[in-house]
């Protein structure tokens, strides 16, 4: 059974392998993944994800949102796949085929989470990139229709907010892991914050989360692992 603490994901939004090492030392007792994204893995490469392992024996999160044509995200997910990571994210934009053509090039045991619609997103900025009305109206048939889209490609998983991930594991199926971003304790919440739709960690679990990316809330406390012990209990609490 998944213990408390292994429902958080930790992102190392960090320019360099200095300091991302310093959070996985001070958090591998207190989360259960590292996420590693854009920045962190174009200014360290490849090497950054032995690093981790050697020192938190924990799984990696390789965060690389991959968007292209078919061919050219078939290759660069074969070769983030080399690196074993536990998931790798690809967008949905280009549709089912690209998430298809993936999911079949799959040969290893890394898996395919479809990115469905960005926590950054809200109804006005899917106005102004001009969706449809109803999906403007109504931003979770959005995210819905992308997960059932990744479903049926082959994916294993998606990517989404906790405030649709009910639906998906209604709707879409209970066994599709579902990793939310925009998690916010309620001790944490950020004026400006660049996330739009939020929710907290116990929200997000009882919604049925599989796992949940908490960052700043960890990485900007006085005590990170304590902050990281917090959201476990607040996790603890809800799954009982």
């Amino acid at each position: 059974m998944k213990a408390p603490k292994d429902y958080i994901v930790f992102p190392l939004d960090v320019p360099d392998a200095r300091q991302a090492m310093i959070y996985v030392s001070a958090l591998k007792d207190h989360v259960g993944l590292f996420k590693v994204g854009l920045e962190l893995f174009i200014s360290q490469g490849p090497e950054i994800l032995k690093a981790i392992r050697e020192v938190a024996g924990r799984r990696v999160f390789l965060d690389l949102k991959l968007h292209d044509i078919p061919a050219t995200v078939i290759r660069a997910f074969r070769a983030a796949s080399a690196y074993q990571p536990e998931f790798v994210t690809v967008h949905c934009d280009e549709g089912d085929q690209i998430l298809r053509e993936v999911a079949e090039n799959n040969l290893g045991n890394t898996k395919i989470l479809a990115i469905t619609v960005l926590t950054s997103l809200n109804a006005r900025k899917l106005h102004a990139l001009g969706y449809a009305q109803t999906y403007v109206d109504d931003l979770s048939a959005l995210v819905l229709l992308k997960a059932r889209m990744a479903r049926e490609a082959g994916c294993q998983g998606v990517v989404c907010s906790g405030l649709e991930v009910a639906r998906i594991k209604q709707e879409v199926g209970r066994d599709l892991i579902a990793v939310t971003p925009g998690i916010r304790p309620a001790w944490s919440v950020v004026d400006q914050d660049d996330q739009k739709r939020i929710v907290t960690p116990g929200q997000a679990v009882k919604n049925g989360a599989d796992y949940v990316v908490i960052g700043r809330p960890i990485r900007d406390a006085k005590d990170p692992p304590q902050a990281a012990r917090q959201v476990a209990e607040e996790i603890a609490s809800a799954l009982s």
